[in-house]
């Protein structure tokens, strides 16, 4: 499993709608990638949670599972359509 299979685990269990989200791994230079989630509009506020608890947690579990893949560098961007 990669970071982003692991991420988007991570974000259908979070959602109301988990067909509506959408991972995608981008290459920013040659150490850092960017993880960028985007979720609907009704969603968001799943994803970000409560003083933005959800989504802190989010990213340190994500930056962790990263980290044991032996990847650095990981940016992670959360929006909304």
């Amino acid at each position: 499993m990669d970071v982003v299979e692991y991420t988007e685990f991570l974000v259908k269990e979070l959602v109301k709608d988990p067909e509506s989200i959408k991972v995608e791994c981008f290459e920013s230079d040659e150490d850092t990638k960017i993880i960028e989630i985007i979720v609907s509009e009704n969603d968001m506020k799943n994803i970000i949670g409560k003083n933005g608890k959800n989504a802190s947690a989010l990213r340190t579990i994500i930056q962790a599972f990263a980290y044991v893949k032996g990847m650095k560098k990981l940016k992670i961007n959360i929006d909304s359509y």
